[in-house]
């Protein structure tokens, strides 16, 4: 590998994370605007999947190579793999609706030992001492970024126990689509895997939207936040980060996709004034910390020294 190749692998998987970052101010802010997360999600999706429709087009008609085409077999379990991007985007929407941003990434960040769980039972290995060390670091610096101890649980304005429910339910479902993105279909181009993957988030989400809306459909969500929550969260950060991995490797990725936690809590802090002070703070730094350590390969490290 390049040191071009890996440059350019951080600069995508930086602007992928950067881009998931900024998503969850926007949808507070359609809320506070009065539109459902029934409304958020489905214009996000709708204008996601005729964005990946585009992209694969062009890349169909532009490309020399040939592209390789997913078997049945393929598409069905791409389909399935993706209704969990339609959970993780309804379980992560409904915990801002509830909790600050700044707490609701904290929450989706519990991937860090949800990962490490999963793999414990799927690999029935238990987790080395470096993945141990890792997920005790990431839930200290939980408890820091999200002040747990200076939290009011009187304030009428936030309902704490059922934003956090619903972030770590975000959390266990990002968590499944993080392990069947990179197992499932692997030789599939990006933007046919994304376009699949999508397509079983929008079941999932057109679902919730057709038992959950009681009120008429207001349709200048799409007018107003659909293209920018499609663009932010269902075309570019996925186009991205397939891009930029091959070339960082899953370790380095990992580490520079954490920027999104640090993005979407300047973004909160920014333009929605969410109050954000200096554990809270500790704790990201301790949660971005823990994600380097379950990360870097510190025995190819030492072997070089």
């Amino acid at each position: 590998m390049t040191q071009n190749n890996l440059l350019k692998g951080v600069f995508l998987v930086a602007l992928g994370a950067t881009s998931y970052g900024m998503l969850a101010t926007f949808v507070k802010i359609a809320y506070n605007e009065g539109y459902t997360t029934a409304e958020v999600t489905t214009s996000q999706f709708i204008y996601g999947l005729i964005g990946l429709l585009i992209v694969n087009l062009i890349q169909r008609n532009r490309t020399k190579t040939k592209i390789v085409k997913p078997t049945k077999k393929n598409i069905l379990h791409l389909i399935v793999a993706g209704t969990s991007t339609g959970l993780t985007s309804l379980f992560y929407y409904l915990a801002v609706k509830y909790i600050p941003v700044s707490i609701g990434i904290v929450m989706l960040m519990q991937t860090v030992w949800m990962g490490v769980l999963l793999e414990w039972f799927l690999d029935k290995k238990a987790p080395s001492l470096q993945k141990t060390l890792a997920v005790i670091v990431v839930l200290i610096g939980t408890a820091l970024a999200i002040n747990i101890f200076k939290i009011d649980f009187n304030d009428s304005s936030i309902n704490w126990s059922t934003g956090i429910f619903w972030g770590l339910l975000a959390a266990a479902s990002f968590t499944t689509t993080m392990f069947t993105a990179n197992r499932i279909a692997t030789h599939v181009s990006a933007a046919q895997r994304s376009l699949l993957m999508l397509i079983g988030g929008a079941v999932i989400v057109f679902s919730f939207a057709l038992v959950t809306q009681v009120t008429p459909f207001n349709l200048e969500i799409f007018m107003k936040w659909g293209i920018i929550l499609a663009l932010f969260g269902t075309v570019i950060p996925p186009l991205l980060l397939n891009a930029g991995f091959p070339h960082t490797g899953i370790g380095l990725g990992s580490i520079v996709a954490s920027l999104e936690l640090p993005v979407s809590v300047l973004m909160a802090y920014f333009l929605l004034n969410e109050q954000v002070v200096l554990i809270q703070w500790l704790g990201i730094i301790l949660i971005i910390t823990a994600i380097v350590i379950m990360n870097f390969n510190f025995k190819r490290k030492s072997k070089m020294m």
